[in-house]
């Protein structure tokens, strides 16, 4: 689990730019200026007055005192804080809460952030037998009808690390996607086709050449992330776009 510190609630009122959002605090009504933790579109997130979780963190070396970190979408809480992902995927692979499946031998040691060919991937998981198995990690906070989906915008840097994940199984690595679901309820998880066709056809054939594409969804609260259990991931099940009228 992560937990946050110094946790208000606020109402979100716009976002200027991907970087900064301005909210309204419940406790004082102060209108501040924070940085949003996530420069995703999150358009099904962000509606004018919406509840969110803000982290008050000042320093002389910040432009804002606070972080965005959650945003409450009906009655359920969506973290939005991109930087969890890697650390809850670290520590759920340690202690056994998330299972790579089909992983040769047990764990012994898990690496941060290591280099292969062209991309730096989240984790290298090293087993007692010798073997070696990258781990991309990407969070999750779409969601529609309960399927969640990656990507919100089109990324060519995720496409990259699914491209070389398939490279590096070439040369005796078992690779892995791991979906971090950053919100509790949902069903299923999936790649978000119409948004970026050229991911869902590269996971796809990695797929057919031993790619593990793996989800794991989260109990939420304003001021706590934690892993909850396994969803079941189909890069062909349908998604509907919620913004796509937006």
């Amino acid at each position: 689990m992560i937990a946050y510190q110094n946790v208000h609630l606020a109402h979100f009122m716009n976002r200027p730019n991907r970087f900064i959002a301005e909210c309204r605090l419940q406790e004082t009504g102060e209108m501040v200026t924070v940085h949003v933790k996530n420069t995703g579109r999150c358009k099904e997130l962000f509606h004018p007055e919406v509840e969110v979780a803000l982290s008050y963190q000042p320093s002389p070396k910040r432009k804002t005192a606070y972080d965005l970190i959650a945003v409450k979408k009906d009655k359920a809480w969506f973290n939005i804080d991109s930087q969890v992902p890697n650390a809850l995927a670290a520590d759920g692979i340690q202690d056994g809460t998330i299972i790579l499946p089909g992983l040769k031998g047990d764990i012994v040691s898990i690496k941060r952030e290591k280099r292969f060919a062209q991309s730096k991937f989240d984790l290298l998981v090293e087993t007692d037998t010798g073997n070696q198995a990258f781990v991309e990690v990407k969070g999750m906070t779409l969601e529609n009808h309960g399927v969640g989906a990656f990507p919100d915008a089109p990324t060519l840097r995720g496409l990259k690390h699914v491209t070389e994940l398939i490279e590096a199984m070439k040369e005796g690595y078992q690779s892995y996607v791991l979906f971090v679901v950053q919100f509790e309820q949902v069903e299923a998880a999936t790649i978000h086709t119409n948004m970026q066709p050229a991911l869902t056809e590269m996971i796809l054939s990695g797929q057919t050449q031993g790619l593990s594409v793996i989800a794991y969804n989260c109990s939420v609260t304003p001021d706590t992330i934690a892993i909850e259990h396994p969803v079941p991931f189909d890069v062909k099940t349908t998604f509907e776009d919620p913004n796509s009228e937006r």
